[in-house]
């Protein structure tokens, strides 16, 4: 199948909207590839227009349409600054898991064209914890929860990782506090959450750090560019450096799961109680 070449595959999630989680995606893919690392966005929020909006840009084509065989994954992206290429996922996305089996085959051949000349894929998932969601997050190598001081913040991290642990057996996950006022305000953030896993859950969650509140990110939204690339000085740009570089020391999956061709596999599974 395809290349051996394994590819990181991160899903970045929150629970809930309101956490800055399109913000964390784009920001992070660009301090990736600002370190030499070839990255692709996969734009899974069907509320969409998230990364377009984010980035000025305005798909003409979508993963549906390489699932309907219209055209070639190599026609819907989209680049981005930086050389990171993006790939919106569109609303016909959720009919993922009833493909015919020439399109599972086509998606599949799909990324495996493409994985040989990338090193990470992040997919910015939609807010909250529906199918959709975990269909993406179950598929992928790492799972790297955002979380802020908002009150229903932790409760909604909770919930999505206590559904994903039980009915998907994932055990590993990633924790991103965004808008921290403080260091330690992020930190508290984490060991909130880790009180409330720790009792009921059978989890290992490993804190990342955290991602200063920056009046630079606003700013920057309203350019329509990311912060890393509109103003690289800033303080949320520099801690996006840091955790890009964290991130790049996660281990890379030695088995054959870590390959892009078994995300796409495991994406269009069905959601089956249980998943190995």
């Amino acid at each position: 199948m395809g290349s051996m070449h394994p590819v990181q595959v991160i899903a970045v999630t929150g629970g809930k909207g309101g956490v800055g989680k399109t913000n964390v995606s784009v920001n992070l893919a660009l301090a990736l590839a600002d370190i030499g690392r070839r990255v692709m966005l996969l734009d899974a929020d069907l509320g969409l227009a998230n990364i377009d909006v984010l980035l000025g840009l305005s798909p003409k084509r979508t993963l549906a349409d390489v699932i309907s065989g219209e055209c070639e994954l190599r026609d819907v992206l989209l680049h981005g600054p930086g050389g990171i290429r993006i790939v919106p996922a569109a609303s016909g996305t959720q009919a993922m898991v009833n493909l015919t089996p020439a399109q599972h085959a086509g998606l599949i051949q799909a990324f495996s064209d493409i994985s040989e000349n990338l090193d990470v894929l992040i997919v910015d998932t939609a807010a909250g914890i529906g199918d959709q969601v975990v269909s993406f997050v179950r598929a992928a190598q790492e799972v790297l929860v955002v979380v802020c001081d908002e009150p229903t913040s932790i409760t909604d991290a909770y919930a999505l990782i206590k559904l994903l642990n039980r009915d998907h057996g994932v055990t590993r996950f990633r924790v991103l506090a965004n808008m921290a006022l403080t260091p330690q305000e992020g930190r508290n953030l984490f060991a909130k959450l880790t009180k409330v896993t720790d009792r009921f859950l059978d989890v290992a969650l490993q804190y990342v750090g955290a991602i200063p509140f920056d009046e630079a990110v606003r700013k920057a939204v309203q350019k329509q560019r990311p912060v890393f690339e509109a103003f690289p000085r800033a303080k949320a740009s520099l801690a996006f450096r840091a955790v890009a570089q964290r991130v790049d020391g996660w281990p890379l999956p030695a088995n054959p799961r870590g390959h892009l061709e078994f995300f796409v596999e495991r994406l269009v599974q069905p959601a089956i109680g249980t998943h190995a």
